[in-house]
């Protein structure tokens, strides 16, 4: 069995849909990223990479390429898992937290957590997602950006 964590952050912005787990969240800013800056998913699949020591999602998605440019962090965390399937090994389970002031995450996790088990192909019972706010302490609390932390255990196939 292998473990890894991970941990991203994107800041807040007018003019950019929310999406955290694939899903499209209703609020009035969206994350500022290369990609579709879905904070969460980047965290956990950099928590997948971290298990096999093999780096984090900007070695492998870099942002100074523009085939990223725009790409649902959904189809990377596709990548990530056939990287992961053909170095001998498949995604045990996710533990992982959205740390965000507002909009209010818990009616979407359900979705959330159905949209990364069928990338991942394991069962919605292995996914975590959880939503806290910092009641209002640091860049999360004043809504400036959202962040996310992620574990994963691997094991073999």
């Amino acid at each position: 069995m292998r473990i890894g964590i991970g941990y991203d952050v994107h800041r807040l912005v007018e003019g950019r849909k929310l999406i955290l787990g694939g899903v499209q969240i209703k609020h009035d800013k969206g994350l500022l990223g290369h990609s579709d800056a879905d904070v969460l998913v980047h965290a956990i699949m950099d928590s997948m990479l971290g298990a096999l020591a093999l780096g984090d999602i900007g070695k492998h998605f870099p942002d100074t390429d523009i085939k990223y440019k725009g790409i649902s962090s959904m189809e990377l965390l596709r990548k990530v898992n056939e990287l992961i399937y053909s170095r001998g090994y498949k995604v045990n389970n996710i533990d992982s937290i959205i740390v965000a002031q507002e909009p209010k995450i818990a009616p979407y996790i359900e979705e959330m957590r159905n949209n990364i088990s069928n990338i991942l192909n394991i069962p919605v019972d292995d996914i975590s997602v959880k939503a806290t706010t910092t009641e209002r302490l640091g860049f999360e609390g004043r809504k400036e950006g959202i962040s996310a932390h992620s574990v994963c255990t691997l094991c073999k196939k």
